[in-house]
Parts: C-alpha cells; sequence; structure tokens
C-alpha cells in the first residue's frame, strides 16, 4: 500500500478537479471529472457522488479504480492514483458534498439537480500506488 506524500495534501484544500477511473462490467474503462478530497487520517482518496450514477455502479462491482489530478497552480505538477475502494458509505455524504460545494463552488449547499438518482455515497479510495510529479 502507499500513501499520498505530504507535500501533495494541499491539493486537496484547494479547487483541484480529478478525473477518476472506473472499469465497466464489460471491462471497459469509464473516465469521469470529479471533486475530490482526501482523509488523511485513514489514507484515503474521497469521492462524493449520487448512489446508482454510473461510477458508484462500476466500483460496487468491481473495485479497482485510479484518480489523476493536476495542480490548478502549476500544470508541471501531478498526482495519480492507483487503488481500490474500500468503503462506500451513505454516512456523512451530504454534509461531505457541502464541504465540496463551498471549496468548488462558493456555496454554503449543494444544489439539487433533478436528474439526481439517488443519495449521496463518499467513495473512499486506498492508494496501492502513487505517482506523483513536479517537474517544474
Amino acid at each position: 500500500m502507499a500513501s499520498i506524500p505530504e507535500s501533495y495534501h494541499e491539493l486537496f484544500d484547494k479547487e483541484t478537479y480529478a478525473h477518476f477511473a472506473t472499469l465497466t462490467p464489460e471491462g471497459f474503462p469509464h473516465v469521469t471529472p470529479v471533486w475530490v478530497d482526501y482523509d488523511p487520517e485513514d489514507d484515503r482518496v474521497l469521492v462524493n457522488t449520487a448512489r446508482s450514477r454510473r461510477k458508484e455502479r462500476n466500483v460496487r462491482e468491481d473495485p479497482r479504480v485510479g484518480v489523476s489530478m493536476v495542480d490548478p497552480d502549476d500544470a508541471y505538477r501531478y498526482l495519480s492514483v492507483i487503488g481500490e475502494v474500500t468503503a462506500l458509505t451513505e454516512d456523512g455524504a451530504e454534509a461531505h458534498i457541502d464541504e465540496l460545494a463551498a471549496r468548488y463552488l462558493g456555496v454554503d449547499t449543494y444544489p439539487s439537480y433533478d436528474d439526481d438518482p439517488g443519495p449521496r455515497v463518499i467513495v473512499e479510495i486506498r492508494p496501492d500506488e502513487v505517482f506523483a510529479s513536479d517537474v517544474s
């Protein structure tokens, strides 16, 4: 198991977008842009989504995932994680999406959308391999 280098923790404190890769039941990659967070105590990358969205369905079937992000302040600094989903939890997911909405949208509450298929869920990802680069 790998760990997120401490010098990259601040990526999770600013408006850093990530690309989240899951595998479809047919084995094809499904990649979506997501808001991303990090739990340093448990060393887990966190993605918040709605229950029954494609990425959530995919990780229920196959927990192997990838997450890649580029520092919004330096395009030559990036972090890439290969890992496994260790938990899908609704506990605290509504509060978590509101925290992310504050960071990414500057609002107190995540806006609801008509196409949200279900309750919010936090996807917890254990980093198994971490690639970090700062070539600037």
